[in-house]
């Protein structure tokens, strides 16, 4: 049996139908993992190392694919074919490996911008694996908004209680880091 993962429960059923029996398909729900809002989540001093953690809601459904996982013989990442559907991907393969739950199961990455049949079954003819660029962009754009939103967050809320977050703050920290950088 083969296990493919995407992300929302709608997905799963219509793509179970077009694949059969032999694969189980299941729901991630979104992300798995996220930083805990606490200081120390992402380490510049140590390569900007970072620390996860697996809310109680996504521990069941982490829970719920290692056990389907254990009797596959492949795991099928078929997330959203953007940087965040990437990022969820690895962030599943990640805990999956920290559980040890992929012994000697073989992983692969497809991606489809339709769930039709034919969409479908045309991605599974062509899996890939990760994309570690699109990992790693997401991961520096995840580094900067934990270390530049949260501190500018904290400001304008002690300057101004009642407002608002600043919301992402990505790339406009990515530009101030270039600009200074070409200085």
């Amino acid at each position: 049996m083969n296990v493919v993962i995407v992300e929302s429960a709608a997905k799963a059923k219509a793509i179970n139908k077009y694949l059969g029996s032999k694969y189980k398909v299941l729901a991630s729900y979104g992300h798995v993992r996220d930083l805990p809002p606490k200081d120390g989540s992402v380490e510049p001093d140590h390569d900007f190392r970072m620390h996860w953690d697996v809310d109680d809601r996504s521990q069941k459904v982490v829970r719920e694919i290692a056990a389907a996982v254990k009797n596959a013989d492949k795991l099928i990442l078929a997330t959203d074919p953007d940087r965040e559907g990437e990022a969820i991907s690895w962030h599943i393969t990640e805990e999956l490996k920290r559980r040890h739950a992929l012994t000697g199961v073989e992983v692969q990455r497809v991606v489809f911008n339709e769930v039709t049949k034919t969409a479908v079954l045309e991605a599974m003819k062509n899996p890939r694996a990760l994309n570690q660029e699109l990992v790693e962009a997401y991961l520096a754009r995840r580094a900067l908004n934990y270390l530049v939103g949260f501190t500018l967050s904290a400001v304008l809320w002690r300057k101004f209680p009642k407002s608002k977050s600043p919301g992402r703050v990505q790339s406009v920290a990515l530009r101030l880091v270039c600009e200074r950088e070409k200085e």
